[in-house]
């Protein structure tokens, strides 16, 4: 691995097969967005990222797989997000409805109500979501630490 400074982890969902198939789709340049939910970052008490910034993709065995570099980054209204942006983040969504439904049965999830300290989470069009655009800037190597299975 290359002498750098440490980069701050960019996660995609909780460890399993969703990370991992969202992972994939970042690494083979399919997936260029990603969406979350305002009330985690305040849950969580993180500043949003931005523009510029650097983070390692983490795969769900915890290991970083590229550097993303954040090119855009708005927060709006769920109501509000367009075609382009769902068709963007890479999971074979062709409707803004279709992208919806997928993404409020990951936020309705136990996990996430649990993330957000939240079991009655529920979302509607005016909740505040964050929509980040990001591009790969460098890939490395997947299986540095990884042993023979």
């Amino acid at each position: 691995m290359s002498n750098r400074e440490p980069l701050k982890p960019f996660l995609l969902a909780f460890p399993g097969p969703l990370r991992d198939q969202l992972v994939g789709a970042v690494l083979t340049g399919v997936k260029v967005s990603t969406t979350g939910l305002l009330a985690e970052y305040e849950a969580e008490r993180e500043e949003l990222p931005p523009v510029g910034e650097r983070s390692a993709l983490i795969d769900s065995d915890g290991r970083e797989t590229a550097v993303l570099e954040v090119s855009e980054v708005r927060v709006l209204r769920l109501g509000d997000v367009d075609l382009q942006h769902a068709i963007d983040e890479g999971e074979g969504y062709t409707s803004v409805a279709e992208w919806r439904a997928g993404h409020e049965k990951f936020w309705h999830s136990d996990e996430m109500r649990e993330a957000l300290g939240d079991p009655e989470f529920t979302v509607d069009d005016d909740t505040m979501v964050v929509a980040e655009r990001f591009r790969v800037v460098e890939l490395l190597d997947p299986v540095v630490g990884a042993e023979e299975r």
